[in-house]
């Protein structure tokens, strides 16, 4: 949805696809929208394979919409939500995003990975969430190389916490969150992302 914003329509597939459940925009409001965000957030998770649709689609709503079929790579691993690790992708969306809009300011607003954690012992070792935030973060910083005005990063989350239909299920946080007492206790996850930062990202270059 940032077409809107950042070239003042919406692409014209979109348009094709969607036609009147999509709003119009006159000149003066297109004018108005274009330059409007002071830069663009990205939530970023995961990545899938992109393919045309074989069939069609036996469902309808947002996921038909797309015209598009979405598989894995068998090679990835899969966070605790069943997302794919694709780290590449981290990479990848950047460059899109800064040669489709003309280079905007970009702030990864989240990212980070809910890991199997069933007990506390587990989640204060949590040597998949360290393996994902450094290879997302080093793709990120790739982009930022080849010259992405990436601002900044924010991992998700600090804390475990309510996550939203799955509730207290899934752990997101650097920070073990024990839901009776609130005792607080940073798991692994916490100490490599304060090395990430203490070091500018060296430490990714070992």
């Amino acid at each position: 949805m940032t077409d809107p914003i950042w070239l003042g329509d919406y692409p014209s597939s979109m348009r094709k696809i969607l036609g009147t459940r999509l709003p119009q925009f006159t000149e003066d409001e297109k004018r108005t929208l274009v330059g409007s965000a002071d830069f663009l957030g990205l939530n970023h998770y995961s990545s899938a394979l992109a393919s045309k649709p074989s069939k069609p689609a036996t469902y309808g709503g947002y996921w038909a919409d797309q015209l598009v079929t979405l598989s894995d790579d068998p090679s990835w691993k899969k966070t605790s939500m069943g997302w794919n690790v694709a780290p590449d992708g981290a990479r990848e969306i950047l460059l899109w995003i800064d040669h489709r809009y003309n280079h905007p300011l970009v702030y990864i607003t989240e990212n980070g990975m809910a890991a199997y954690e069933p007990d506390k012992e587990h989640s204060i070792h949590d040597d998949a969430r360290v393996e994902y935030l450094e290879g997302y973060i080093r793709g990120f910083g790739q982009a930022l190389a080849q010259g992405v005005n990436l601002g900044g990063y924010f991992a998700w989350s600090l804390l475990d916490n309510f996550e939203w239909q799955y509730g207290f299920s899934k752990r997101f946080g650097l920070v073990h969150v024990n839901y009776t007492t609130l005792v607080r206790t940073p798991k692994s996850s916490a100490e490599f992302y304060r090395e990430v930062i203490q070091t500018n990202g060296d430490i990714l270059l070992k």
